[in-house]
């Protein structure tokens, strides 16, 4: 006879834990417990019968894997832990005592260092894993970099997240891996592609940020202990990848005053010491062109930089080999494949033959890194926004584009400049300087996301900007596209029935003003005043008078059967009254007068035949419906829900934008 299994011993009861069970287990504190399965990726679990898992008890329960918390038993960090819990306890007892001299000294000299080496290790067997976990990572420390220093983040955390993340950008630029960028609400978005792999973060905008108090700062300065260590790694791969020494020389001068990317200067593996470079082991596997590279960057001067550098032959036969093949359609009804990517060359010489000046207005960290990372070499910005331009000469005869974002200044702002004297609008630019393209910020963004440089005169000064859409959003079928003309994807009637709706609107609310009128006239008509007398009802006089005006209205109501009523019935009986006035101008001799067709009539026979069309496509939908089971048939409807929510929704887009149009042909009118 077989043993009986006792209950909770076995299955989902035993396969999973309580974190009170697990932190008994481990013997930490609950702050630490947090911290460890932060560092080690562990996370709670949902089981699927909660209530055998619980044995029984409906209270909110947080589990774990209990092999993960076995895992976590021969963690290194668990003893490293409890020496900090020890000192801390000795901190405590001679801050008891008034003895601040011996807690400074046992917090330098005996408080336990952490470091996350091993887990990385662990955590990411290949680079490649690196690469993929990166995103999180990267938003994390660029929003860390943007803060403010506070009491919940320190001052030396926020330079540490702006020192990796303007490593990582040096990285960008030099590689070109940069593909894609988009203005959002959010902040800026990124996109990289590193090795094969698209990297995807988000850098918030440079405002004031204002933390609130229901932030846990120490759940999120827990991962960014645990990124900033991924960072660090992950940018000595890459500068090492391409021949680079990492870390690169930093300019704290420069840093103070505003350089940002320019306080980092990039050194090749031949520039530097050959005690360091046969320290680090990776010059002799480092790749030859990728080392020459390294090393035409590390040694070009700031003022050769606009003369072309002659590149070896085997350059040359390397970058004919780098273009992309595009692939096009045989046959005008074979199927599109999708187009490769820009290669790194393409991307390199973008903006490489040009040189930009910021205004002061703009913002010059994106557009810095966004220039450089395709091609610029030449910057310049206002004095300002900080140190490493260029040039800080705006009126420099080699800046070729110049971005400003200045609006027109207000008559009543130019006359509280003036003193109240009354100057006409001003306008930018005030002075243009010859041979100088001036353009918004915008046109580096949709340049990027488009691969090739824009008309600049859609972006000049004071035009209203085309719309700056998503270059990840693909619009498909059916769908509203903002690129597009309003007739090419609306349907067909749609047109006519909008222009109809807006004749019927208009005339409601022009009904609407006269009845109003109306009732101002009879409210003034029936206020008696003093002298005027006052009328009797129901004379003879006001009957008689009642009668006549009866009498036009009658006949305003009555004209015939005319083009309004035809418009109500079907076509087979238009034509056959049509042929009936035929056959009657023949018969008495006379000429039939052609029948002008308005354009009123005109949308309604297009809006029938279209809603006709619709209505037939209905009915073959609803007979091809029949020959279904019951559960395609239920399959159909959802997919139907969700189709007509995405037309209705585009419809609603292109009404909206009939609108704006119709509003703006008015006013320029």
């Amino acid at each position: 006879m077989a043993r009986i299994q006792k209950k909770g011993k076995a299955g989902a009861a035993k396969n999973y834990i309580t974190r009170t069970r697990a932190v008994k287990k481990l013997q930490i504190s609950l702050p630490d417990f947090r911290r460890l399965c932060i560092f080690k990726g562990i996370y709670p679990r949902e089981p699927r019968r909660k209530k055998v898992v619980s044995r029984g008890s409906t209270a909110a329960t947080t589990f774990y894997y209990t092999k993960d918390i076995q895992y976590l038993l021969h963690e290194p960090l668990l003893a490293k832990f409890r020496e900090h819990k020890s000192v801390a306890k000795k901190i405590a007892r001679a801050l008891g005592r008034g003895e601040a001299g011996d807690a400074a000294r046992l917090e330098k000299n005996l408080a336990p260092k952490i470091k996350l080496d091993h887990i990385i290790k662990e955590r990411y067997p290949s680079f490649v894993d690196a690469l993929r976990d990166l995103d999180d990572a990267l938003s994390m420390l660029f929003l860390f970099a943007n803060l403010p220093s506070s009491e919940h983040v320190p001052a030396k955390t926020i330079a540490l997240c702006q020192k990796l993340c303007h490593e990582f950008e040096h990285y960008v630029i030099v590689s070109h891996s940069l593909r894609r960028s988009f203005l959002s609400i959010k902040g800026i978005y990124y996109q990289a592609t590193i090795q094969g792999q698209d990297v995807l973060w988000l850098v918030p905008y440079r405002f004031v940020q204002r933390t609130g108090g229901d932030i846990d700062f120490r759940i999120m300065g827990t991962f960014v202990e645990f990124y900033t260590t991924l960072l660090g790694f992950v940018n000595y791969r890459l500068y090492t990848s391409i021949g680079l020494v990492y870390p690169p020389k930093f300019n704290a001068n420069m840093d103070a005053q505003g350089a940002e990317l320019s306080a980092f200067q990039l050194e090749g593996k031949s520039v530097a010491a050959n005690g360091d470079a046969s320290r680090d082991g990776v010059a002799e596997t480092a790749n030859p062109e990728a080392q020459a590279l390294a090393d035409r960057i590390a040694n070009a001067p700031d003022a050769d930089e606009d003369q072309p550098e002659e590149a070896p032959v085997t350059q040359a036969e390397d970058e004919n080999t780098e273009t992309i093949d595009k692939f096009e359609a045989v046959a005008p009804d074979a199927d599109i494949l999708p187009q490769p990517e820009a290669s790194s060359a393409e991307v390199a010489s973008l903006f490489a033959p040009y040189t930009f000046y910021l205004a002061r207005e703009t913002p010059r960290a994106p557009l810095e890194f966004l220039l450089k990372a395709f091609g610029c070499k030449r910057v310049g910005w206002d004095s300002t926004l900080g140190d490493g331009a260029f040039t800080n000469n705006e009126s420099d005869p080699s800046i070729t584009h110049q971005i400003i974002d200045r609006t027109a200044l207000p008559t009543d702002a130019a006359e509280a400049i003036n003193g109240g004297e009354t100057t006409p609008k001003v306008q930018w630019p005030r002075s243009t300087m010859p041979g100088r393209t001036y353009v918004q910020p915008q046109w580096v963004w949709d340049c990027i996301n488009q691969g090739k440089l824009l008309r600049p005169d859609l972006y000049a000064p004071g035009a209203e900007l085309p719309p700056h859409l998503s270059p990840w959003m693909k619009p498909k079928k059916g769908e509203y596209d903002p690129n597009l003309p309003l007739h090419a994807q609306e349907l067909e009637g749609e047109a006519e029935a909008f222009e109809d709706e807006e004749e019927v609107e208009s005339n409601a609310e022009g009904a609407e003003d006269d009845d109003e009128d109306e009732d101002v006239q009879m409210e003034r008509d029936s206020s008696v005043e003093a002298g005027e007398g006052m009328d009797v009802a129901n004379s003879d006089d006001d009957e008689e008078d009642e009668e006549d005006d009866q009498a036009p209205a009658a006949k305003e109501e009555w004209d015939g059967f005319g083009s309004d009523a035809e418009s109500d019935i079907s076509d087979g009986e238009a034509a056959r009254l049509r042929h009936q006035r035929e056959l009657e101008a023949e018969a008495t001799g006379k000429t039939l007068e052609p029948e002008v067709e308005t354009t009123k009539s005109k949308n309604a026979a297009i809006r029938k035949k279209a809603e006709k069309k619709r209505r037939e496509q209905e009915e073959e939908r609803e007979r091809q419906k029949m020959m279904l089971s019951n559960k395609k048939r239920k399959l159909l409807k959802r997919i139907e829900y969700g189709s007509n929510k995405r037309d209705a929704e585009a419809e609603s887009l292109r009404r909206k934008k009939r609108r704006l149009e119709k509003s703006k042909a008015g006013a320029q009118a």
